[in-house]
């Protein structure tokens, strides 16, 4: 590396230490990058979760990471991000995304605006967000046995809220670098709102992913709020074709029964595009190619991260396809499901479900993919979560998503990764389980109550926060442990 670019990197690294309470990871691989007729800028690899690898190069510039969001104000169609110093001695007022300030004053975002002002405690239009914003949590459903759950499920919900976008896109944080909808993060979300009562919402993210799908019946790793297009060259991610018909068959099973069919229909020309995709996919072994995972990394075999999604589309959309009367659909997909899970079973079922198929990659969070609410647990998950969970569990309590020793991930623990084992746990009977780890992930809030993506090696908050994929997990782990089983797609083998 040139020795001038090693002194910007160092000067940029001193800077985004001072920047911030909150603490963020110095890339370990700086790089440069031309966009168009733009002038090179020195590039480091974001911190998001979406950024781990990104072997194309796509990274955004350090001078737009130097203060990550901590929380974040909402009217519901617009969203501002509040910086570490803002939050200092700030509470937000229960039910909303108005915040007190030290200082006994209110700041909020008005309706119709984009730029947030400080007024009186008191002040009327304030009150009516905050009364909307309580009558939304009402309308729904708030999940959690004590307290503090119910306290957290209602931040959660509220930030996935005002990540959303009036056209459903759903921004995964509100800090450049993570301002993207990615289908994964948002096939979650709207799971989450479809089980609480928020169907609205629910759908409306359905609705953008079918506008985004690609002709091909794939999506991008991740677009723009405004659904124009990728922001940059990343590969896509067989894996939303995994994650789209699960959400919507998740959605399907939680909404009114008034009107869900003609809502299927509007659906199902995305379901059948992307379920074909994934069908066409498969080799002679049953399984996918090597694709980018969760992880954004490519492998050279199946993932698991790619593979148990991609069971979980074919088996959502078999049963979508029933529901619609499309009976040669449903057996075509039931049919591709059923060699998919052969496939598992031959391959990563004796590796005890480690990330890649040919078993030279270690463990992966994403083994909790093969359990409910997902998909029906084979009868050896339970040992490979637990010997999952044990080899990527770090001093600080969490995990990290994986120990390939081809992609350290560092000290830090990452709540999504962690969060999946409190989900599995709970879908598997084991609330228990599920509850430690559920208890860990919420004890790492930040001072506002927001869950953040990562922690770092001391315990506390790291990255940005709120991450509305951790949100969604927690909260659709908070509903299966409240007593209401998360339905999983049938198999139909």
């Amino acid at each position: 590396m040139p020795a001038v670019v090693l002194v910007r990197w160092a000067v940029v690294a001193a800077s985004l230490a001072a920047a911030s309470a909150f603490p963020v990871c110095a890339a370990d691989r700086p790089a440069g990058r031309s966009a168009g007729d733009e002038r090179p800028l020195l590039f480091v690899r974001p911190l998001g979760h979406q950024s781990h690898g990104d072997a194309e190069g796509s990274y955004a510039p350090v001078s737009l990471l130097a203060a990550p969001t901590v929380g974040l104000l909402s009217n519901a169609s617009a969203a501002e991000g509040v910086s570490p110093s803002t939050a200092k001695g700030a509470r937000y007022l229960a039910g909303s995304n108005v915040l007190r300030l030290p200082s006994g004053r209110w700041k909020y975002l008005p309706a119709g605006r984009t730029t947030s002002v400080v007024v009186d405690s008191g002040d009327p239009a304030a009150r009516l967000q905050i009364a909307q914003s309580r009558a939304w949590l009402a309308s729904g459903r708030v999940p959690g046995r004590s307290p503090e759950q119910r306290a957290a499920a209602e931040r959660a919900l509220l930030s996935m809220r005002a990540l959303l976008q009036p056209n459903g896109a759903l921004a995964a944080g509100w800090t450049p670098g993570w301002k993207y909808n990615w289908p994964r993060d948002s096939s979650f979300a709207s799971a989450a709102f479809a089980h609480t009562g928020h169907d609205a919402e629910a759908y409306r993210i359905l609705r953008h992913s079918a506008a985004t799908q690609r002709e091909d019946g794939t999506w991008e790793a991740r677009t723009k709020l405004d659904g124009s297009g990728p922001p940059d060259g990343r590969r896509w991610q067989l894996d939303a074709n995994g994650w789209v018909p699960w959400a919507t068959w998740q959605w399907y099973r939680a909404a009114p029964r008034a009107g869900r069919p003609a809502r299927l229909a509007a659906l199902y020309p995305m379901i059948r595009k992307a379920a074909d995709r994934t069908a066409a996919s498969l080799r002679a072994d049953g399984l996918p190619p090597g694709s980018p995972d969760y992880w954004e990394l490519a492998t050279a075999t199946a993932n698991i991260g790619t593979a148990a999604p991609l069971l979980a589309g074919l088996n959502s959309a078999a049963d979508l396809a029933s529901e619609a009367g499309r009976p040669d659909d449903a057996a075509r997909w039931a049919g591709a499901a059923a060699r998919l899970s052969s496939g598992i079973a031959a391959k990563f079922a004796p590796l005890g479900y480690r990330r890649t198929a040919d078993g030279r990659h270690g463990h992966d969070s994403a083994v909790a993919f093969m359990a409910p609410p997902f998909n029906a647990a084979p009868a050896d998950l339970p040992r490979a979560l637990d010997a999952t969970y044990a080899a990527l569990r770090l001093p600080n309590g969490g995990l990290t998503p994986g120990n390939d020793p081809t992609a350290p991930w560092g000290r830090d623990a990452w709540t999504p990764s962690t969060a999946f084992f409190a989900l599995a746990w709970a879908g598997t009977g084991k609330p228990a389980k599920a509850g430690r780890v559920l208890d860990w992930v919420l004890s790492k809030r930040n001072p506002l109550g927001e869950l953040p993506e990562k922690v770092n090696g001391a315990g506390r908050p790291a990255s940005i926060a709120p991450l509305a994929w951790t949100g969604a997990i927690t909260v659709l782990s908070l509903v299966a442990l409240d007593g209401t089983a998360l339905p999983t797609p049938p198999s139909r083998r």
